[in-house]
């Protein structure tokens, strides 16, 4: 399930994406655009950072910037970066992969393979999902967040 933390950063990064100012944008904006609490998005936001998504610029006209093109950054990214691998299990990670400790063997698995094709499925939509295909159409890309 989708935490509320990545649904908060594709909204405001999704925001960022849409900007015609190429001016970093003020914590209070991206939060007021991102209807999330302030104090909540200023952690997500650094986070963001630490991963390499966005840019801060301190001082007076100080905020926040993408990291790289809109084009560039996918819903994947982002979901990645907050909640950790997209897969159902551990044993059907790309990222992150390690046997679950209640299987024998992943190779004689009978539920590997459903969660393989599942991880696989989420990561080809959200890996296609760019932050300037949401920014063209928000109401529709943000459907749901």
């Amino acid at each position: 399930m989708l935490s509320q933390r990545a649904r908060y950063a594709l909204r405001a990064l999704v925001h960022l994406a849409g900007r015609t100012d190429s001016r970093p944008a003020a914590i209070a904006d991206i939060a007021k655009a991102a209807d999330a609490p302030r104090k909540f998005l200023e952690a997500i936001l650094l986070e963001l950072k630490r991963h390499h998504l966005l840019v801060s610029t301190r001082g007076r006209a100080g905020g926040y910037s993408l990291a790289r093109s809109p084009a560039e950054i996918n819903f994947a990214d982002v979901i990645r970066a907050l909640d950790g691998p997209l897969a159902l299990a551990p044993c059907a990670s790309k990222t992150a992969y390690r046997p679950c400790e209640t299987c024998p063997t992943v190779e004689g698995c009978p539920i590997h393979p459903a969660l393989v094709k599942a991880r696989d499925a989420v990561a080809e939509v959200l890996e296609g999902w760019t932050l300037e295909k949401a920014a063209a159409d928000p109401a529709r890309a943000l459907q749901g967040l």
